[in-house]
């Protein structure tokens, strides 16, 4: 995939958009008003799933500054209800999201990766 800049405008046609439109099949784990939760298709680690909120925004920024409150409670929870669902909480957990080409974001829709099921190692690669 191609690396994507995080800013507006929103794409409705990204592959986030067509899933939550169900033109996409995904492995869902969790589905309510505010959020969308699905196993990654190329997973990273043995546990690894995406939240997206069901709103169009592009980026944690557009996420924060445009949602409403219910809409970024209601993901949030998702978030960890979803992590806790999943069996991750007594060894722990990573949740990531990228932003913008030099984090590698691929898809134009604001999400969290979840990873887990075995140590994870460094948050990034040590500055060198």
């Amino acid at each position: 995939m191609t690396r994507v800049t995080g800013l507006p405008p929103y794409d409705p046609q990204n592959i986030f958009a067509r899933i939550l439109r169900g033109e996409i099949p995904a492995k869902t784990v969790h589905d309510d008003a505010h959020a969308l939760a699905f196993h990654d298709i190329n997973p990273q680690a043995p546990v690894h799933v995406l939240v997206i909120p069901k709103g169009a925004y592009v980026s944690q920024a557009d996420f924060s500054a445009n949602a409403t409150e219910a809409e970024i409670a209601g993901f949030w929870r998702a978030v960890g209800s979803v992590a806790k669902a999943l069996g991750l909480e007594a060894k722990g957990y990573r949740i990531l999201s990228n932003m913008g080409e030099d984090a590698g974001q691929e898809v134009p829709h604001f999400h969290v990766h979840i990873f887990g099921g075995r140590p994870l190692g460094r948050m990034v690669p040590a500055a060198g």
